[in-house]
């Protein structure tokens, strides 16, 4: 009979049991405090200006993570930092549950401070999940489930935003309450995560401790000086910083406008949708797109390399831009065509952010903080679609729907910019392995 530790330790050499789940948890606490808190708000009665402000603030603990992910750098494992956060969470969402049952829009601030705390703990979990992937896997590993690994990830998304959104307009038609239906939404919520809490302890790595420099380090500030002093003198930084925030450019625009617009009456300029049918295009046909994409996407960029493949995956980053803009001009009524463009836009979107995914970690987080790095990164990633968002619901007022997506559309221009300067300063290896050269500043 084979030990319990060593089936854990093979497991470890097998993503497949760990990379799916770990970044599911991610996607999933992002998106509540992001995507379904967007919706939620616009159901219980704020005006979109106000829900898409607020959605978006709840992703400052991700642009801001940098400050704290050194402490992750000192623990003794990275594992212990999901699991804690994971289990602190569940309680955190089941208390929050509760709150939504007597929200209104007039005394909604103590389901703003629960989803605050969330995203804060979400953060947290981030960067640890992060630092388990990079000190666990090879960068040809890295490389070879980096698809898999965004496509789980945003199949948070699109499950919360999908298939949750359904059930709660369907939860509204029997209860006939908006703050029933997302009680039961959050619920459902805290029990994902207590599942995968209970897996994770048994599954996840524990990751690779960080190098005898930083574990001499005397306290968590030295460590965070040293990991910042050192992603500022990597050779083309600033360059790179401008990738990271302005590659999803458009698409942080329409992250919180695009779901109000499709379930705004026509009266209005929206597309009229229920929950129920927003649910069932982005949960059903999006999913299945954005699977495909994300999956294409990842064996697009190992087979060709991510410095060829940079710009095409750019270019399908921003189709869902032409899309809405298309919504806006027709506004078709026949739900199979919405569904259609939908899953297009999805397919698209998966298979673009691969792309910033693996730049971040095969250029930017290599070197003696690879955890730090990569969180720094990904928090200015965070920051373009936390200020985009939050002016976003702002501009659609001054604007009217139809030129806000004609803006939007105009928004892929800096992204093309910034892709075509991008530097490569780190030579990878191939899908089939090989040594990784970093280049001497």
């Amino acid at each position: 009979m084979t030990p319990p530790a060593a089936a854990t330790r093979r497991s470890y050499a097998f993503p497949l049991w760990w990379v799916p789940s770990s970044y599911l948890a991610m996607g999933i606490i992002y998106v509540l405090v992001s995507g379904v808190a967007n919706v939620m708000f616009k159901n219980l009665g704020m005006d979109n200006s106000k829900a898409a402000f607020w959605s978006s603030l709840f992703i400052l603990p991700y642009t801001i993570k940098p400050f704290w992910a050194p402490v992750v750098e000192l623990g003794k494992t990275k594992k212990a930092f999901v699991l804690a956060m994971q289990f602190v969470l569940v309680g955190l969402i089941v208390v929050t549950a509760l709150s939504v049952r007597t929200a209104m829009p007039g005394s909604m601030t103590p389901l703003l401070v629960l989803l605050a705390l969330a995203g804060i703990l979400g953060a947290t979990q981030d960067i640890a999940t992060d630092g388990v992937y990079v000190t666990t896997l090879p960068p040809a590993e890295q490389a070879k489930y980096i698809g898999l690994q965004s496509m789980c990830w945003n199949a948070g998304p699109v499950l919360c935003n999908g298939v949750l959104i359904r059930y709660s307009g369907m939860w509204h038609t029997s209860t006939g309450s908006w703050n029933q239906a997302w009680m039961y939404v959050l619920l459902v919520i805290a029990g994902m995560m207590g599942f995968l809490a209970i897996y994770h302890t048994c599954l996840l790595p524990p990751g690779v401790s960080t190098i005898e420099k930083a574990q001499a380090a005397k306290s968590g500030m030295h460590t965070f000086i040293e990991a910042f002093r050192s992603f500022f003198q990597k050779k083309g930084i600033l360059l790179m910083i401008l990738f990271v925030f302005f590659f999803r450019f458009g698409y942080g625009f329409l992250d919180k406008l695009g779901p109000l617009f499709m379930i705004d009456s026509r009266e209005h300029g929206g597309l009229g949708l229920t929950n129920q049918a927003l649910g069932d295009i982005n949960g059903t046909f999006g999913t299945g797109a954005f699977m495909i994409g994300s999956l294409l996407g990842g064996i697009y960029i190992s087979k060709v390399g991510l410095k060829k493949t940079l710009l095409p995956l750019c270019l399908c980053l921003n189709v869902p831009n032409a899309v809405y803009l298309y919504f806006c001009l027709a506004y078709p009524t026949s739900y199979a065509l919405i569904a259609t463009a939908i899953s297009v836009e999805k397919f698209f979107w998966g298979m673009g952010v691969v792309g910033l995914s693996i730049y971040m970690m095969q250029q930017i987080a290599p070197g003696p903080y690879r955890t730090a790095h990569y969180t720094f990164a990904s928090a200015l990633m965070g920051l373009n679609m936390m200020l985009t968002g939050m002016i976003s619901g702002q501009v659609e007022e001054w604007l009217g729907y139809r030129n806000f997506f004609i803006v939007v559309l105009l928004m892929a221009i800096p992204s093309i910019l910034v892709t075509l300067a991008a530097p490569f300063h780190i030579e990878t290896s191939d899908a089939k392995g090989g040594k990784v050269r970093i280049e001497e500043d």
